[in-house]
């Protein structure tokens, strides 16, 4: 939790702090220092909001609140000795904490961790924005309705370590990025950093997504592809045995990811013992829907992956193979189920390969390997290929999110030959279009990733590739 004092006195004030408090975000504490009671009339704070009131240039009184330490320091004073007093205090107690001045009388104060906010310049811009037949300005967020987008990338978030040309940027773009006070033009080998400074535009409500995605934090999967999980049962088509394996996985996917609902959809149904005790599944987090009409088909499947907010889709393999088109069209990862049980799984399993393509599920990978308690390994298949820099990323994202992984060097020996051995796998696979086409030509193919049907009977994460 970022702690965040704010000083305050006067209307500017006033209006600021109404701003804070309705856009208020539960994971920051802020502690209001002001000296007259009409700063914060009519104002109805959260729990997260300390209230002290004293005069802020006043050393003794400081002290205290000043030994809780501070994310950062705003100030939005009437006065000019309010202001550089209350300035001049807070730097005693601690040199570095980054400083906000709301600035109404050209103060000259230079410090790397002080900045200041011309008010006079601030309305002024805006005021010209109104002239005609002169430029326009962008101020705070481009236009005013949200298609300009400023977000510092935090130390642990998914896009840290990744290439801008391996972010799917769709409705959107990264237009600049700051670092250490430089203006970097965004090129698609440019590596995203902690703590960079990301301006990106495009749609507005796309933009929302873009800057929850970036701030997330690990444990997050099925998001960002969506909240639920869905699984389809054909009892027709289905043996008990098969609904009952494809139920557990379901299950136990459910328990142990973030996923808000479970969804559970019967076609062909039929009027026996098992579709009772499927009917007798269902609770607050899970929906069990029968289809009486027997309407499988991809335009009836996709719909159902929009309209429940589906981000992760469980099968079985015979089901994987004969709707593969249906499955890779949805757009969402598919977890194919393998022949054991859900609970012997302890690796998770990447190939290198396309580097833009492993790399941008990377944070995924680690996401979901970490949710489910699994070591995650690492097959650098040819070490002396043009890709050596794919492994060093995925050594710096298990940094990143403090995770084991284990980087195997098999420049000489398929490893696919023995991982055919092991039951305890969940490997990451690339879902490409060239998959819905003849398995000969991937057979001669030297990315692993393509020839994923040598291990069709172990546990496979398929995630969407765009291409």
């Amino acid at each position: 939790m970022k702690k965040v004092l704010i000083i305050a006195d006067g209307i500017l004030a006033k209006h600021f702090l109404e701003r804070v408090v309705s856009v208020s975000s539960d994971s920051n504490e802020y502690t209001i220092v002001h000296y007259k009671k009409r700063t914060l009339e009519g104002i109805s704070f959260p729990e997260n909001f300390k209230i002290h009131t004293f005069d802020p240039t006043s050393l003794e009184k400081m002290t205290g609140v000043m030994k809780r330490g501070y994310f950062q320091v705003m100030i939005a004073v009437r006065k000019k000795a309010d202001a550089l007093g209350s300035y001049k205090i807070v730097r005693q107690f601690d040199k570095k904490v980054p400083i906000y001045i709301v600035d109404r009388w050209g103060l000259e104060l230079e410090n790397k961790y002080l900045t200041m906010i011309d008010s006079r310049e601030v309305v002024a811009f805006r005021l010209a924005d109104f002239v005609p037949n002169t430029p326009i300005y962008a101020q705070n967020i481009g236009l005013s309705v949200g298609e300009v987008m400023d977000v510092q990338v935090p130390v642990g978030s998914s896009y840290v370590y990744r290439h801008i040309g391996g972010i799917e940027q769709k409705k959107w773009r990264v237009a600049a990025l700051y670092r250490s006070n430089e203006l970097l033009l965004p090129t698609p080998g440019l590596m995203i950093e902690p703590n960079d400074n990301l301006l990106i535009v495009g749609d507005p409500d796309v933009l929302q997504d873009v800057y929850k995605s970036i701030k997330r934090e690990l444990g997050q999967f099925p998001q960002p592809f969506g909240a639920n999980i869905y699984s389809l049962i054909d009892m027709k088509n289905m043996d008990e045995e098969r609904m009952k394996a494809l139920l557990l996985c379901a299950f136990a996917l459910h328990e142990k990811l973030n996923s808000k609902k479970l969804h559970i959809k019967v076609i062909n149904p039929t009027y026996s013992v098992a579709f009772n005790k499927i009917k007798n599944l269902a609770a607050d987090d899970i929906d069990i829907t029968v289809d009486y009409h027997n309407t499988l088909h991809e335009d009836v499947y996709k719909s159902d992956m929009h309209r429940l907010n589906i981000g992760l889709c469980v099968v079985d393999k015979q089901f994987f193979k004969a709707n593969m088109k249906m499955l890779f069209n949805a757009e969402i990862p598919i977890f194919k189920i393998g022949n054991e049980g859900f609970e012997n799984i302890k690796r998770g399993i990447v190939f290198g390969g396309n580097t833009d393509d492993i790399e941008k599920h990377s944070s995924i990978i680690f996401d979901l390997s970490a949710q489910l308690e699994l070591k995650v390994q690492f097959y650098d298949f040819d070490p002396d290929s043009e890709n050596p820099e794919l492994a060093e990323h995925f050594e710096n994202i298990a940094k990143l999110y403090e995770k084991e992984i284990q980087i195997i060097k098999s420049g000489e020996k398929n490893p696919l030959f023995g991982l055919k051995q092991d039951d305890d796998i969940l490997q990451f696979v690339p879902f490409y279009s060239s998959f819905l086409k003849s398995k000969i030509v991937s057979m001669f193919s030297e990315d692993l990733n393509r020839v994923y049907f040598l291990l069709n009977d172990k546990y496979q994460l398929f995630l969407p590739v765009l291409e």
